[in-house]
């Protein structure tokens, strides 16, 4: 099993910047990828953005070069950091961990509001 736990929500005005941070306990040797997505009311959870355990990264088109992850598996922590934030990016955000054997878990969810 693994465990998700969130950190870093809240509200930000246009322009604006968060860093969001997950981090993962109990089996975490198991989980390869690791990645955000979100999900805005009346709409679809979406990717936001993943990263393999040795770094390859894939983002959205709607955030690709305003949001960048990271990923320290030291710490067993990925981050993303949000630049330049638009009203749109608001969303509760999910961080999602990828087993090897495919089992997805996903962590509770953060919000992330964007609004003057």
């Amino acid at each position: 099993q693994v465990q998700l736990v969130e950190s870093g929500g809240g509200l930000v005005q246009p322009g604006g910047s968060l860093r969001l941070s997950c981090t993962a306990s109990g089996s975490i040797f198991s989980i390869n990828a690791m990645g955000w997505y979100r999900q805005a009311p009346g709409n679809q959870r979406e990717l936001v953005a993943t990263i393999t355990r040795g770094g390859v990264t894939n983002y959205a088109a709607s955030v690709k070069g305003r949001f960048t992850i990271s990923r320290d598996n030291a710490k067993n922590t990925v981050y993303l950091q949000m630049n330049s934030l638009k009203p749109e990016d608001t969303a509760v955000y999910y961080c999602k961990g990828d087993a090897y054997n495919g089992r997805p878990y996903w962590a509770q969810g953060t919000q992330v509001t964007v609004s003057s």
